[in-house]
């Protein structure tokens, strides 16, 4: 005779059923930032994540929940975000990602053109991989229009500087910063609360090409912000408004009040993770 006490109920079972039928997919995404509130979906915005996960479901006809590894902010861009999730569907994955992109650049209507978020890869991955808790590390660039006029087409996606910039002197406020180092001072206010403010920067680099000069970070993890105000501290060292040393103090004083402005989110890319 069967144990009516431990017998699971009907929904339980199913809903038991259903997690084992589950799959874990990460999918690789790029986006352009100008027309969305940022990564994280809000109540009445247009953001990045509200339009994937409103496409896939529709797709897989289940709610989909995705698990993003960065939160980027509103006018922020993305050639490698990535995100995890979890379903049951039997439609096949490269059938999904062509339905999905082509939904989001307007549907076969509109098929020569192209939508401001596209998914460049969907894989099955390990059932306990989560793309946020198992990101290793992240590299962003900002480029920033050094240029003698503005470009009017390209103010959406870069920063501006109109004096000259000296790459030399940023490259070298750029090595005080690499390292690990506690980063307190290149935070904002309003960000996630963090355990510990230190992290590592393992490789920056500052470019010039043509009249932009790009600057790629790479690091085990990334504060609110700081990347941002990291680009503005070095700008402020490329127009000598800083000795490239005062870096070292700036990170010292724990204080945001002394290191550079926030670079505008414009010229931000979230370039690629790494797990």
């Amino acid at each position: 005779m069967v144990d009516q006490g431990h017998r699971l109920p009907p929904m339980a079972i199913y809903g038991k059923i259903f997690r084992l039928m589950e799959k874990n997919y990460l999918i690789k995404i790029a986006y352009d930032g100008s027309g969305f509130s940022g990564w994280q979906r809000q109540p009445d915005k247009r953001t990045v994540q509200g339009v994937l996960e409103d496409t896939l479901s529709f797709f897989t006809r289940q709610e989909i929940k995705l698990n993003g590894t960065s939160r980027t902010d509103a006018g922020v861009h993305a050639m490698g975000q990535c995100a995890s999730f979890k379903g049951d569907f039997s439609i096949p994955t490269e059938n999904l990602l062509k339905a999905v992109n082509a939904s989001l650049s307007g549907g076969q209507a509109r098929k020569f053109t192209v939508g401001d978020v596209k998914i460049l890869s969907i894989r099955e991955v390990d059932p306990d991989f989560h793309a946020r808790f198992d990101c290793k590390g992240k590299t962003y660039r900002y480029v920033i229009d050094n240029g003698e006029e503005a470009d009017i087409f390209r103010r959406n996606y870069t920063g501006r500087v109109g004096e000259p910039l000296d790459v030399e002197l940023m490259r070298e406020a750029a090595s005080y910063m690499t390292g690990t180092h506690d980063f307190k001072a290149f935070q904002s206010s309003g960000g996630e609360e963090r355990e510990t403010t230190v992290r590592t920067i393992s490789g920056i680099t500052v470019e010039r090409q043509d009249t932009d000069v790009i600057i790629e970070v790479t690091g085990d993890g990334f504060l609110y912000n700081m990347v941002r105000i990291m680009t503005g501290t070095l700008m402020e060292a490329g127009l000598g408004k800083r000795t490239p040393e005062s870096v070292k103090d700036v990170i010292h004083s724990l204080d945001r009040a002394n290191a550079g402005p926030t670079a505008p989110a414009s010229g931000l890319y979230l370039k690629e993770i790494y797990f």
